[in-house]
C-alpha cells in the first residue's frame, strides 16, 4: 500500500512538471510577452473560475514565482488569467523589479497587458533611499510612478518620515510629489505643507501653499520654499517668515541654515522683537540667532515702538545685538533719528535699550576739510531748540518712555529763534547739561568757556536789548520752549546792548551753523538724502507643477485594449476592476479644518455633527466677524470645466462659488444657498476662463447668525463625455 501511494505522489509531481514545462514552453513561444510561471508547489485548474483559469499554491521548499519583462514575483497562492494574462497574488507577495524596486504586499493584481499592478493590505514599496507604506498601491511599470489615494507615509533615514492623503512616486526621477495633509517629522523639526515635491536621491524638498517647518529654536513659514534636508539649509519666498521665539524675521526672499542659526533675507524685510517691542526694516538682512545679531541696510530704519509716540532711526546698516533683556542698537554712516518732539543726525547712533542711552557720535577719522564732515557733526532737535556738538548723549527712562537728561561733549552749541524776530538765541561752550520735563527741554547748563547771544524781552514780548556775554557757565530755565532766566556764573563779562547798536555781524557766535533745512520733519523725510532704490528682482522659485492623472488617456486606452474579446457582455475587464470611478478627482482636501482653506471670520468644530451616512465627521461653521465670513481653498490645477459638490445643513444663507484665483477673482459659477436642517447635496459647474490664475472654492457670505455643517466636498474635471 505504501509503495502504491509513492507511485502515485511520483505521478502527481510527474503530471505538474510537465503541466509547467508545457506553460514555459508556450510562454517562450510568444517572446514572453505573456506572464509565464517560474516555479509553482502545485497547479490546479478551476472550472468554478472559468476556462483557461489556474490555482498554482506553494509547497514547503519555496513560493509560487512568476516573471514578466523584468519583473518577479513571489506569493503563496496566484490565480491565473490565461486569455486576460492576468494574475491574483494572494499571502506574502513579493514583486521585484531589477535592484531599483521591492514590493510587499498582502494581495496584487497584475496584468501583463496593460503592465499596471494593483497592491493591497499592509503595502510596503523600497527603493534604496526610501520605504513607502500604504493600504492601497497603483503601481504602472510602463510610466514607472506608483499612486496612492487613501493614505501612505515614507521613510527616508536622513530626512525623516513624510505621511500625506495622496502621493505618486516618480522612479526615474526618484521624486515623490505628495498632495494634502502633508508632514514630514524629522528629529529637529516638523514640515507641514499641502503640496511636496520630495527627491530621494539628494534629499530635496519643494514646498507649495501654505507650509510651516517648526523646531526647537524657530518656526518657519512660506507659501513657496525649499528644503535641504541632508543639509538643514532652506529657502523661502512668498510671504516667508522666521520666528525666533522673541525674534519674528520676514521678507520677499529668505535663506535659512539650521545647523549654525543663520537667516538671510532680500527685499522688504521686516524683523520684529517681540520682547522689547521694536522693529528693524530694510531690503537686505542677516540674523544670527546664536549670537543675538540682526545686521540689516539698504534703507534700514529701526523703530523703537512706543505707546504714544514710537522713536525711528535710520542709516546706511544697523546692527542689533545682544540678549533680549539687553539689546543695543547700532546706526552707521549717515544715520538719523526722529519722533513728534525729537530728531537728530550723526554719523553714527549708538541706542542701549536697557539703560536708555542713546549717544550720537562722529567719528574722528573725518576731516574737518572733508566736504561732508559739518553734516556729519551730531545735532539734536528738541521742539525749537537746536543743539550740535562732537559727541552728544541722550538720556531716556526705559519705562516710563520719558526724556531725562542731555549731555553735549565738546564744542557745544544750542541754537534757537527769536519768539517775534529774525534773529537767534545761542549759547556755547566746553560742555552742555540739559533736563527734560514732559519730553521738553527744561533746564540747560553751559559749563566752560560759555558764551551767549540773547533777545531779552519783556512781559509784553516788546526786545529790551541784545546780551552778548562771556562767563565760565551759564544756567538757563526753560519754560514752553522759552527762555525764562539766563545767569551768568563766575568771570562774566558782556552787557546788554539796544538792538540799534548791535551790529549785525556780531548777533553771531563763532561756529554758528543753523540747520533746520536738514532737520527731519517726518519719518518720510529720514530718507530724502538716499540715492535711488533699486532692489534685485528675485528669481523665485518655479511655481507647483500639479500631478498629471495617473489614470490618464494612455493608462485607460491599455486597459481598454486588454478587454478579453471573448468575454460575456457584463464580465468586468480585470484589468480595469480596480481603477477608481472618479479617476479624475481633482488634487483637493475636503477637510476644511485643513491649513490649505482660507478661513476668514469663520469658527470651525471639527468632528460634532452626524454626517449623512450616520457617523461623526461632519463639521460645523459658524460666522464671528461683523462682516462677511469666507473659506476658500486654491486648486492647483487649470482646468476647463469643473464640478464642485459637497452635503450642507444648518440655519442662515450663504452662497458657494467657483472663484478665479487672482486677476479680477471672477467668478465663473455660483450659487445662493437658504440652509434647512435637512442634509442637501448642492453641486455647482463652472467653466474656467483658461487664463494663466488657478481656479478656487468659495464658501462665502456667512455671517454672524449663519451656522451649518458641511460633508462630503468634493472637486472632480469634467470631460468632454461628463459633459
Amino acid at each position: 500500500m505504501k509503495q502504491i501511494n509513492n507511485t502515485l505522489k511520483a505521478l502527481q509531481y510527474l503530471l505538474l512538471l510537465l503541466f509547467c514545462l508545457s506553460f514555459t514552453t508556450i510562454t517562450l513561444a510568444q517572446k514572453s510577452k505573456k506572464i509565464q510561471i517560474e516555479y509553482a508547489g502545485f497547479a490546479n485548474s478551476d472550472s468554478l473560475l472559468g476556462k483557461g483559469v489556474t490555482v498554482f499554491t506553494r509547497d514547503n521548499s519555496q513560493q509560487v514565482h512568476f516573471i514578466h519583462e523584468g519583473i518577479n514575483m513571489w506569493c503563496d497562492k496566484a490565480v491565473y488569467y490565461e486569455k486576460d494574462d492576468f494574475i491574483e497574488a494572494y499571502s506574502n507577495v513579493i514583486m521585484q523589479q531589477g535592484d531599483t524596486i521591492n514590493m510587499n504586499a498582502k494581495y496584487v493584481e497584475y496584468s501583463g497587458k496593460t503592465q499596471l499592478a494593483f497592491a493591497s493590505g499592509n503595502v510596503l514599496l523600497r527603493e534604496p533611499k526610501s520605504t513607502l507604506s500604504t493600504d492601497t498601491l497603483y503601481f504602472d511599470r510602463t510610466k514607472q510612478q506608483a499612486f496612492y489615494k487613501s493614505r501612505g507615509q515614507v521613510v527616508r533615514d536622513s530626512s525623516g518620515t513624510i505621511t500625506s492623503q495622496i502621493g505618486r512616486y516618480y522612479m526615474q526621477n526618484k521624486k515623490y510629489q505628495f498632495v494634502n495633509d502633508v508632514v514630514l517629522v524629522n528629529p529637529e523639526y516638523t514640515l507641514k505643507t499641502n503640496r511636496l515635491d520630495f527627491y530621494t536621491e539628494t534629499g530635496h524638498a519643494f514646498l507649495f501653499g501654505p507650509s510651516t517647518i517648526v523646531g526647537e529654536e524657530s518656526e518657519i513659514y512660506c507659501e513657496r520654499g525649499f528644503y535641504d534636508t541632508k543639509n538643514d539649509t532652506g529657502y523661502f519666498v512668498k510671504k516667508s517668515k522666521i520666528n525666533y521665539e522673541n525674534r519674528v524675521f520676514e521678507g520677499d526672499s529668505m535663506y535659512f541654515d539650521r545647523k549654525i542659526s543663520f537667516a538671510s533675507a532680500t527685499n522688504n524685510i521686516k524683523v520684529t522683537d517681540t520682547v522689547n517691542n521694536s522693529i528693524v526694516k530694510g531690503h537686505y538682512a542677516e540674523v544670527w540667532r546664536a549670537k543675538d545679531s540682526v545686521f540689516i541696510t539698504k534703507r534700514a530704519l529701526a523703530i523703537t515702538v512706543q505707546e504714544r509716540d514710537s522713536i525711528y532711526m535710520h542709516s546706511d546698516t544697523i546692527m542689533v545685538t545682544g540678549k533680549p533683556e539687553h539689546r543695543i542698537t547700532r546706526a552707521y554712516y549717515n544715520a538719523k533719528v526722529y519722533k513728534s518732539d525729537l530728531s537728530g543726525k550723526a554719523d553714527s547712533i549708538h541706542a542701549d535699550h536697557k539703560t536708555g542711552l542713546t549717544r550720537l557720535i562722529n567719528l574722528a577719522r573725518f576731516s574737518s576739510t572733508d566736504a561732508f564732515s559739518t553734516k556729519r557733526n551730531p545735532i539734536l532737535w528738541n521742539l525749537g531748540n537746536q543743539m550740535t556738538g562732537d559727541t552728544i548723549h541722550l538720556i531716556s527712562n526705559p519705562k516710563t518712555e520719558q526724556l531725562d537728561s542731555l549731555l553735549v561733549f565738546n564744542n557745544a552749541f544750542l541754537i534757537s529763534k527769536d519768539t517775534l524776530g529774525t534773529g537767534f538765541n545761542q549759547v556755547k561752550g566746553q560742555r552742555l547739561i540739559g533736563l527734560f520735563k514732559d519730553n521738553k527741554l527744561s533746564t540747560v547748563d553751559i559749563i566752560k568757556n560759555a558764551e551767549v547771544v540773547y533777545f531779552s524781552r519783556d512781559g509784553q514780548n516788546e526786545l529790551v536789548g541784545i546780551n552778548k556775554s562771556k562767563s565760565g557757565s551759564i544756567h538757563m530755565e526753560i519754560t514752553e520752549n522759552k527762555i525764562d532766566e539766563i545767569r551768568l556764573i563766575n568771570q562774566v563779562e558782556g552787557n546788554l546792548y539796544p538792538e540799534s547798536k548791535f551790529p549785525e555781524n556780531a548777533r553771531k557766535l563763532r561756529g554758528f551753523d543753523w540747520r533746520d533745512e536738514e532737520r527731519p520733519q517726518s519719518v518720510e523725510d529720514l530718507f530724502k538724502d538716499d540715492p535711488p532704490l533699486e532692489l534685485p528682482v528675485i528669481k523665485g522659485l518655479d511655481e507647483y507643477v500639479p500631478q498629471e492623472e495617473f489614470f490618464d488617456e494612455d493608462l485607460l486606452q491599455r486597459v481598454e485594449a486588454a478587454k478579453n474579446k471573448d468575454a460575456k457582455k457584463d464580465e468586468v475587464n480585470k484589468a480595469s476592476r480596480n481603477i477608481p470611478e472618479n479617476n479624475n478627482t481633482l488634487p483637493f482636501n475636503s477637510n476644511i479644518s485643513n491649513s490649505g482653506w482660507q478661513k476668514i471670520d469663520i469658527s470651525i468644530k471639527p468632528n460634532k455633527e452626524i454626517d449623512p451616512k450616520g457617523k461623526k465627521t461632519a463639521k460645523t461653521v459658524t460666522g464671528t466677524g461683523t462682516g462677511d465670513g469666507y473659506l476658500n481653498f486654491v486648486v492647483f490645477k487649470k482646468s476647463k470645466s469643473l464640478e464642485w459638490s459637497l452635503w450642507l445643513k444648518g440655519s442662515g444663507t450663504i452662497r458657494i462659488a467657483i472663484q478665479e484665483n487672482g486677476g479680477d477673482y471672477t467668478i465663473y459659477s455660483t450659487k445662493e444657498i437658504n440652509l434647512t436642517g435637512e442634509w442637501e447635496k448642492h453641486t455647482i459647474v463652472s467653466n474656467p476662463e483658461g487664463d494663466s490664475n488657478l481656479p478656487r472654492c468659495l464658501i462665502y457670505d456667512i455671517q454672524s447668525s449663519d451656522t451649518f455643517s458641511i460633508w462630503g466636498s468634493e472637486l472632480i474635471e469634467l470631460t468632454k463625455k461628463d459633459n
